[in-house]
């Protein structure tokens, strides 16, 4: 049974319809409150959602038919269904840190082929954003690994090849506003052209009567909230 509780906030005091069984008793521990905040919010937002659209949720879970594929960087600033104001089941999601798709990455393969092969969306989004930490760390990495090699770690590997392809570009004449954009733009393209070169897509353009996708790549502007298009790739390229 649902019941309610009160949680004061600034100046008022707000219902909200918790499940016992997900409660934290109150003030046991203050590290637990950003979680019993998203617990709040998911019921009153599952709430919401039954009162404007009843049956929503019980169509939701028969089946998702997305049109596109996002793949897109892990920041917490670059929420996909937010900043597209998407419903669930509008976007099939990959994340990960800098936004890479490497060839060699099952998760990112997998993801890829599932979303082409069995849902067949027809569009496939790679989006990067301003002020990458990611692209920040591959920019200093490039400049201190001829002289003081960093120690291998998961993250390090992980952003290696984006490290490399710093390297390849001319970044000397630019200053760090415009060597960080620059790098952003083209490892958005560069993972376009990854995402080209893999089995899914090639399989896809390939076979005339496979359904037709597009592949996109995308810069969010964290300052501004909003999306431009670089570049678009498809069958006919």
């Amino acid at each position: 049974m649902l019941r309610a509780t009160y949680i004061r906030g600034p100046t008022i005091f707000r219902s909200l319809f918790v499940l016992p069984s997900l409660r934290f008793p109150p003030l046991r521990n203050m590290s637990h409150r950003p979680i019993q905040t998203l617990l709040n919010a998911n019921e009153e937002w599952a709430q919401s959602v039954v009162k404007d659209t009843p049956d929503f949720f019980a169509r939701s879970a028969t089946c998702q038919n997305p049109k596109i594929l996002w793949i897109g960087c892990s920041d917490s600033r670059v929420p996909e269904s937010i900043i597209t104001a998407s419903k669930p089941g509008d976007i099939f999601v990959h994340r990960n840190v800098a936004n890479q798709f490497h060839l060699h990455d099952d998760s990112a393969l997998s993801v890829l082929s599932f979303a082409v092969k069995e849902i067949g969306v027809e569009h496939v989004v790679l989006v990067g954003h301003t002020n990458c930490g990611g692209a920040m760390a591959c920019i200093e990495a490039a400049k201190v690994a001829a002289t003081n090699p960093s120690t291998s770690t998961p993250l390090t590997r992980w952003l290696s090849p984006l490290t490399a392809l710093v390297r390849s570009l001319d970044l000397s004449a630019c200053s760090a506003n415009e060597a960080l954009n620059k790098v952003v733009e083209a490892n958005i393209i560069k993972q376009v052209d990854n995402i080209c070169k893999s089995e899914p897509i090639t399989t896809a353009w390939a076979d005339p009567l496979a359904k037709k996708v597009t592949v996109h790549g995308w810069m969010y502007d964290l300052a501004e909230g909003r999306i431009k298009e670089l570049v678009v790739r498809d069958s006919q390229a």
